[in-house]
């Protein structure tokens, strides 16, 4: 197969950071994406509906010209969260889920949760009005090994919130393990997950074999072979309870390249390529539409994607450049350890 069309993907998992860095990336989203689910850590976070509608201005001006991109807004949970002011946004249409951060998980994620008691007002009141939660699926207590931190979450925290609130809609955002996939196979009604395109790729090697490489270090961080062949797996089945969100995540290279480095890895420029490369690798370029482009928008209830998107595969591997420069400086571009063959078409 030299050329593949599918429906134009979105993303649902996607940071574009804010000032020169969002103004620097952001044209790699919309080259390609129409939509995208936008995290709110920033500093200071995305916590009311004002805040949200204030970012998305922000993203609104920064988009390219010429280019159609949607984004699509989300609250950062903290106990303090107003139940109503959640309600109006979610009324409103701006706002298309709240980000559940435990706090000290990830990239400015100290104002999330520490006492889920305290968030269930709000978490009731999602249910009610049919708001999705968003989880990054990891405990935070400092007993429990980093590449346990999502198996322990999904028995300690998620299994029994869902219990508690079979109603309430939750993404189970990028998906590292086999448990989580597993969880996500065996469960039924109001639970899907996000795969991302580097977790499909690359496995804890990556980061520390032959010296320690920041580029390839993210949270939840990358786990062990088999849990990277499960997460293929589970992307490549067609199964609607999986689909794309990237969380790709830009830091400059002074950030990743220091004593204490920052966890992301920025994967907008190629991810259709890799994607390609990896359906085609596993027999399933015919499930990569789905995958990208049909599971995500009938899970958070919206039509797909009218326009379409030719993939053409070429002879001679792409070059993508090393670095995304922004006014904050350089940001280095995920490389898969492959060569690409599939390109965008037009791009």
């Amino acid at each position: 197969m030299k050329t593949l069309t599918i429906r134009r993907p979105d993303d649902w998992h996607l940071h574009l950071r804010d000032g020169d860095v969002l103004k620097g990336v952001i044209g790699d989203t919309t080259r390609h994406f129409a939509r995208a689910i936008i995290m709110p850590n920033l500093v200071p976070p995305v916590v009311t509906t004002a805040d949200a509608a204030a970012y998305r201005e922000r993203i609104v001006s920064a988009v390219p010209e010429g280019d159609r991109f949607e984004p699509l807004m989300t609250l950062y949970l903290t106990e303090g969260t107003d139940p109503d002011d959640v309600a109006a946004g979610k009324e409103s249409g701006l706002i298309t889920a709240v980000k559940l951060y435990p706090a000290g998980a990830t990239t400015n994620s100290s104002s999330g949760v520490r006492n889920f008691e305290n968030a269930m007002p709000v978490l009731e009141r999602m249910a009610e009005v049919g708001l999705p939660l968003c989880v990054h699926g990891e405990v935070t207590s400092a007993d429990v090994d980093i590449f346990d931190r999502e198996a322990v979450f999904i028995e300690a925290v998620l299994d029994p919130l869902r219990k508690r609130l079979p109603e309430l809609k939750i993404t189970m955002e990028h998906v590292t393990t086999k448990d989580g996939v597993d969880y996500i196979m065996g469960s039924s009604g109001n639970l899907a997950g996000t795969i991302t395109t580097h977790h499909l790729i690359i496995n804890r090697n990556a980061i520390l074999v032959g010296g320690i490489r920041p580029h390839y270090y993210c949270l939840p961080v990358a786990k062990r072979e088999s849990h990277r062949l499960a997460l293929r797996a589970a992307a490549t089945s067609g199964d609607h309870r999986f689909f794309l969100g990237t969380d790709s995540a830009p830091h400059v290279d002074p950030l990743k390249e220091c004593g204490c480095g920052c966890a992301g890895i920025y994967t907008s420029p190629n991810t259709m390529s890799c994607l390609a490369h990896v359906f085609e690798q596993d027999g399933a370029l015919d499930r990569l539409e789905a995958f990208t482009s049909l599971n995500g928008p009938a899970w958070y209830g919206l039509a797909p994607n009218k326009e379409r998107m030719t993939l053409v595969r070429g002879d001679v591997p792409l070059s993508y450049p090393p670095k995304c420069d922004t006014g904050s400086g350089p940001i280095t571009v995920f490389d898969p350890m492959f060569p690409l063959y599939w390109r965008v078409g037009g791009s």
